[in-house]
């Protein structure tokens, strides 16, 4: 049987930036020639980032996607690496004279495809089959699917290509590798992040392998853009579902594995689908001589709070990076929301360039007051109080409020402060509300809502917790300090925006309320289904009119790394001003 070392890059492009994605992939076809790969495969579209959104729309961005593209292949020629097949993804457009006329399809429209580079030229095009048009998903808007897909002899090995959302549906590429009689199918892939979404793809594959007759390979970007992360977990599985080899998540890197794959096989033309061509291209015909195969790593998998964590972590971190920002300033109240803020903005960029603020009230803890100072000493985290009581009382003095409203002031008050200090020393704000306060509006609109990011706007209240006694227990492995204060974890959570106020005041116990909301917000149960399974009509009725009369709020609310199977924002998208109401029958 032939062999072949494939080499799978999951890589951290910038939506965008053409030039360094091109750099990028430059960079790690080296490195894969030099482990010695004879085919090397990058994400989807990392030659100018995913998701590119309208971009997509605009023909100087697809022009110089297409040229991009074309050059990087001159480039590795002229570099030394004309012999490496190398698989990229890209923008692309529909220049078929045939679709020309088509409805809905004009001539030029864009494209999401993938590309094999071989000896200076771009040697086969495709482009996605299936659009997804869910979830996070609108490629509907942007691009027209392809109807023909490339099978590529290298080295003697037919190598058949299909571009993520292929990989998800029946039909398309899967059936067409099969019947092109194709050796190894290379799925190239933008795969958000989600949790336990690792386990799901690994099935998936195994399934695809199966239905493919042949190994397959899924290469998967890493890092963040905007509200969605990517967790590489790149992979290859056998035909009967045996891993191969899997990459690490959240690590940008290279995973090789050698494969004996089967020699080609012609197609019986019976089997061929004439509504999906298949176009055959040789690049090199005959085989590698016999080498001594290197076994590849399979990296264990991790614990949820680990993957949450790294996904948070990865979140923020290009967030601020890919902005042009270097530090960020939070607010610290000594509560667990901002202390795991905090510790997540510390891994992510480094304690010296996070600035904590310490902002006590007239109604400020004397715990809170130390929770937060004990957190900047855990953590080395850049550390001011800056007490907000006389900027209160000047606001109260020229503008009387009562009740809720100087509440809110408070708030508003500290994100004034936070505001203020982004423009005057050039910090990005961290908001620090997590999913559950979102979810019911429990914040303050130009308060503590302010920010230009929200690490945990998709980590429900129980999680936070979760997430920051994993984090402790980790340092503790480590002989590490613990970064987030026990005080902090312990005590009950408040706003302590009047005397003695706590959460449980406005909401219900966290772990109901969490539950609540996971069957409203993430299954999308209504209001009967939820009284069915033995929710109390009263809590089903005052907590759902909290979750659908915030929604304006949800819209101001600073982007946040998603996490969740249904985030606020890109998966869950409700109209602000609506006369639809759930309620228990």
């Amino acid at each position: 049987m032939p062999q072949l070392r494939l080499a799978l890059a999951q890589v951290n492009p910038t939506v965008g930036a053409i030039d360094h994605n091109g750099d990028l992939v430059a960079h790690w076809a080296r490195h894969a020639a030099d482990r010695g790969a004879h085919l090397v495969a990058f994400p989807e579209m990392v030659l100018t980032g995913y998701p590119v959104e309208d971009l997509a729309l605009r023909g100087s961005f697809v022009e110089a996607s297409r040229a991009a593209l074309e050059s990087l292949a001159a480039r590795l020629a002229a570099e030394g690496l004309g012999e490496l097949a190398v698989v990229v993804g890209y923008l692309g457009r529909d220049d078929d004279a045939a679709h020309a006329e088509a409805l809905g399809r004009p001539k030029g429209s864009p494209q999401n495809c993938v590309a094999l580079l071989h000896g200076g030229r771009v040697v086969a095009r495709q482009a996605k089959h299936h659009l997804p048009n869910y979830g996070v998903f609108d490629e509907f808007r942007y691009f027209v699917r392809g109807d023909r897909m490339a099978v590529v002899r290298v080295r003697g090995v037919d190598v058949a290509l299909a571009v993520c959302e292929d990989l998800w549906q029946e039909g398309g590429p899967v059936a067409a590798t099969r019947d092109a009689g194709a050796g190894l199918l290379v799925v190239v892939n933008g795969s958000p992040y989600e949790r336990n979404k690792d386990d799901v793809r690994l099935e998936l594959c195994r399934q695809r392998a199966a239905q493919a007759g042949c190994t397959l390979a899924y290469v998967n970007m890493v890092g963040g853009q905007d509200e969605l992360v990517f967790d590489g977990d790149s992979l290859v599985v056998a035909v009967d579902g045996q891993v191969l080899g899997r990459a690490p998540q959240f690590a940008e890197g290279c995973l090789v594995v050698d494969l004996d794959l089967p020699e080609p096989v012609p197609p019986r033309a019976e089997d061929v689908s004439p509504a999906y061509e298949v176009v055959h291209h040789v690049v090199s015909a005959d085989p590698v001589q016999p080498y001594a195969a290197e076994p590849a790593g399979v990296a264990p998998r991790i614990v949820d709070e680990a993957e949450v964590y790294a996904a948070l972590v990865t979140g923020l971190h290009d967030y601020v990076l890919k902005n042009g920002f270097r530090s960020v300033v939070l607010g610290l109240s000594g509560g667990i929301d901002s202390a795991l803020c905090a510790a997540v903005a510390c891994d992510a960029i480094g304690a010296a360039n996070v600035h904590g603020i310490s902002m006590p009230s007239a109604y400020s803890s004397e715990h809170s007051r130390s929770d937060a100072a004990d957190l900047a000493q855990r953590t080395g985290l850049a550390y001011r109080v800056l007490p907000i009581a006389p900027m209160v009382q000047a606001f109260l003095g020229t503008l009387p409020l009562t009740g809720l409203a100087e509440e809110n002031l408070q708030a508003r008050v500290r994100g004034v402060t936070l505001m203020g200090l982004s423009n005057q020393e050039g910090h990005l704000v961290l908001a620090t509300g997590n999913k559950s306060e979102v979810a019911v509006g429990y914040s303050t609109i130009y308060g503590d809502a302010v920010g230009g990011f929200a690490p945990l706007k998709d980590v429900p209240k129980t999680w936070v917790w979760q997430l920051s006694r994993w984090r402790n227990a980790v340092a503790a492995e480590r002989g590490e300090t613990p970064p987030i204060p026990q005080g902090s974890i312990d005590k009950p959570p408040s706003a302590e925006l009047r005397p003695g106020q706590l959460d449980s005041d406005s909401l219900p116990d966290y772990d109901l309320l969490d539950r609540l909301l996971d069957a409203y917000v993430e299954q999308d149960r209504g209001s009967a289904e939820l009284v069915a399974a033995g929710y109390d009509p009263e809590l089903v009725r005052r907590v759902l009119r909290m979750v659908d009369a915030a929604e304006y709020k949800r819209r101001q609310y600073p982007p946040g790394p998603k996490v969740s199977e249904r985030n606020f924002g890109r998966d869950r998208r409700l109209p602000i001003t609506s006369g639809w109401r759930e309620s228990p029958r």
